[in-house]
């Protein structure tokens, strides 16, 4: 059993800041990404940045330069800093691992629940 528990949303003014975190936890050999994922109102999921093991980054050119992804790897997690938000960050994020649970068993991709960041204007 894997699971990935996210915290940090919350209303917020344009221009203010977030920091998420998720965090995941139970039968994990490794984890070779995580990101974080958003979901507004009528549109589809898209990524918002994600790092690997090795701390290779990559970012939506949305949110380039405003968003900062970090990982803490010994707790097996990771942080996304938002800075400079807009009312077009609002959005359920999700968090996403993609780890394998055993040496033998190939990566597989598990998600959060979602925490929702709404920003106004």
């Amino acid at each position: 059993q894997v699971q990935l528990v996210e915290s940090g949303g919350g209303l917020v003014q344009a221009g203010g800041s977030l920091r998420l975190t998720c965090a995941a936890s139970g039968s994990i050999f490794s984890i070779s990404s995580m990101g974080w994922y958003r979901q507004a109102p009528g549109k589809q999921r898209e990524l918002v940045a994600a790092i690997t093991s090795g701390g290779s980054t990559n970012y939506a050119d949305s949110v380039k330069g405003r968003f900062t992804i970090s990982r803490d790897i010994a707790r097996n997690t990771v942080f996304l800093q938002m800075n400079s938000l807009k009312p077009e960050d609002t959005a359920v994020y999700y968090c996403k691992a993609t780890l394998r649970r055993a040496i033998v068993v190939r990566n597989s991709d598990y998600w959060g629940q979602g925490t929702q960041v709404t920003v106004s204007s």
